[in-house]
């Protein structure tokens, strides 16, 4: 299991219409091959920076679907929202771990 991070910096003015057109575009992101949940979050800190955490089956099928026709169409729907170029990164591992009861949980799981 792979997690995408990106961070991505909203012009100050846009951010709600970034969140509104996402959901327009959050379809194209949930049909993609390996796709295994997403969350967007705004920073409490920092809120004209919000993140988008995507987890993949494979680092092979977030590169397949940066490559194909739906994230050209999800990314020209967002890219006049960035007040600066987006930060994209890759994590590997499990789930997170609930310590209070020692089991595997994931906050994509509730989704």
């Amino acid at each position: 299991m792979v997690y995408e991070i990106a961070v991505l910096p909203i012009h100050q003015e846009r951010v709600e219409r970034f969140k509104r057109a996402f959901a327009d575009v959050e379809p194209l992101l949930k049909r993609a091959t390996g796709y295994g949940g997403h969350l967007l979050a705004q920073g409490i800190e920092t809120p004209l920076v919000l993140n988008l955490i995507v987890r993949w089956r494979s680092l092979t099928d977030h590169k397949d679907f940066e490559a194909g026709e739906d994230h050209q169409v999800f990314m020209d729907a967002l890219e006049d929202f960035f007040s600066e170029q987006p930060t994209v990164y890759h994590l590997e591992g499990a789930p997170f771990t609930s310590a209070e009861y020692n089991v595997q949980n994931s906050f994509f799981d509730q989704a």
